[in-house]
């Protein structure tokens, strides 16, 4: 891997902002809207991580569900997974610095079509993202009143206002500044090292019987905690969902100042960040409670049940507390993330056609898509629903899951496809962060990480719609849905193109 420095620094572009009337489907794309240089590694990482941290204060218990006591093991392999795809977005993002990420590379890699595809899938993602970040929010502000997290009926509401008051806060404009997102970071780092510090001290304490070496290895090897290996590669699948902030990053790229440097750079940091984390907690929280016992009464809230077996007294009135009220508030960005993630991501596919200008359509007072936001919220709270009517929060809490990584690898997959087929298509390329471990194939230099990243998150895909019924039959519902949509408004656009020149003479 290296940087080269770019030869000018980027210049600052301001957002344009339209007058009612415009027609951004008549619009020149050299004339597209573009968002405002402005972010640096600082606001890059804390917004990557802040997705990747929030995932965890959900994503333990989600696979708790299926890998059991091979819990940290599957986090940890979906980890090296994790690495691979956020090498490939590092030279996907420094070559095309826009918002639109793996749509945006697989648009150039291929063409409009796969492009679509692609962005589509990630529409998934983020609609999921907000429906479990926020069906998440309502467990752990439990610690103050309980039936938030013991009557689905009451959290289900709670979770759907949620989707609802961001919704309307994103339509009027207001958003969170970086400086909230940085230090929301800080602080979500801060209060996880603590846990998995204190966690470990207490684990190497001899007179400290909840937390021991004992303890975690029975709960990992012991009779009946063990996965079978169909749950064990079920769960790897799973665990792609801890690891979610790749995508936001590079998302953000176009607001980016010298996005050649400060992406790769940013994209190095989380990883680090996020093995070391998510492998100690989920150390941590097996060390003190058993595969069932995380996976059933914590698994919406499984960093609350770490604080809650905390042994001392004074550590339980300042941790319970306050990981209550980080995880809610962390989990709140992360749902409003998906909200503006969704709006970029809409915004970029309607500049190139691949979405009814209705989609990216701007309010002609707070100049926010307002449709695309209102649309893709509805459906998020639409997945929602089934909480109201059904008892078994654990098999809700699993088909999220198991949706979210339905769209996540297929985008993933998309990226990693797209670097390969830009390094044949278009070698000559200015690459300002190139992977390196390189194979030729036919003369061309082809990144081994894609190449390995390509087939695991195939691989992993499969599983997930092998095995989850709700992620196949909901997953390929929405592909469908998307693509049949996506062909008619083509013929629509095509047909109104030619609509002069079939005019009789």
């Amino acid at each position: 891997m290296r940087f080269k420095k770019p030869s000018r620094p980027d210049q600052l572009e301001e957002l344009h902002t339209r007058r009612p009337g415009d027609r951004i489907l008549r619009r020149p794309r050299g004339a597209a809207q573009r968002l405002r240089r402005v972010l640096g590694v600082s606001a890059l990482y804390s917004a990557g991580y802040g997705n990747v941290g929030s995932s965890i204060y959900y994503a333990l218990g989600i696979v708790a569900l299926v890998a059991l006591g091979a819990t940290p093991i599957a986090l940890f392999a979906a980890g090296i997974l994790f690495v691979f795809t956020a090498l490939t977005y590092s030279e996907g993002a420094t070559m095309f610095p826009e918002a639109g990420g793996s749509a945006s590379f697989a648009r150039h890699g291929f063409n409009e079509h796969v492009g679509f595809a692609a962005g589509w899938a990630l529409l998934l993602s983020y609609i999921v993202t907000i429906s479990i970040s926020a069906f998440t929010i309502s467990p752990y502000l439990g610690y103050f009143w309980e039936p938030l997290k013991t009557s689905p009926w009451i959290g289900t509401l709670f979770s759907i206002g949620i989707v609802l008051f961001l919704m309307g806060l994103n339509i009027l404009g207001v958003r969170e500044t970086a400086f909230i997102n940085i230090g929301a970071a800080v602080l979500d780092v801060t209060v996880q090292a603590l846990l998995v510090i204190i966690g470990i001290i207490l684990i190497l304490s001899p007179g400290v019987v909840i937390f021991s070496v004992s303890n975690l290895i029975d709960n990992m090897f012991g009779n009946g905690n063990w996965p079978t290996t169909t749950n064990f590669i079920f769960g790897i699948a799973l665990a792609a969902l801890a690891y979610t902030g790749v995508e936001t990053v590079s998302q953000m790229s176009e607001e980016t100042r010298l996005p050649q440097i400060r992406v790769p750079v940013a994209m190095i940091l989380m990883m680090f960040t996020v093995l070391v984390m998510f492998s100690g907690i989920s150390v941590v929280a097996l060390s003190t409670m058993t595969p069932d016992t995380l996976a059933t009464e914590w698994a919406r809230d499984p960093v609350a049940g770490i604080a809650n077996a905390f042994p001392y007294p004074w550590l339980l009135g300042v941790f319970e507390p306050l990981v209550a009220i980080l995880a809610a508030s962390i989990l709140l960005i992360a749902t409003n993330a998906g909200l503006m993630g969704i709006s970029r991501l809409a915004f970029s596919m309607g500049s190139y056609k691949q979405l009814p200008s209705i989609f990216h359509r701007v309010h002609h007072k707070y100049r926010t898509p307002y449709i695309s936001i209102t649309i893709f919220s509805l459906v998020a709270i639409l997945i929602l629903i089934p909480g109201l009517f059904r008892g078994d929060i654990t098999e809700i809490f699993s088909n999220l899951g198991g949706l979210y990584t339905f769209g996540s690898l297929l985008a993933f997959a998309f990226a990693h496809a797209s670097i390969v087929a830009l390094r044949v298509k278009k070698p000559d390329l200015k690459r300002p962060f190139k992977l390196r471990g390189n194979i030729r194939i036919g003369g061309y230099e082809i990144p081994v990480t894609a190449i390995i990243g390509l087939i695991a998150t195939v691989a992993i895909w499969i599983v997930i719609i092998v095995i989850q019924d709700y992620s196949r039959w909901v997953g390929f519902g929405w592909m469908a849905l998307g693509i049949a949509g996506y062909l008619f408004f083509q013929w629509r656009r095509r047909a109104k193109e030619m609509a002069p020149y079939n005019k009789p003479i």
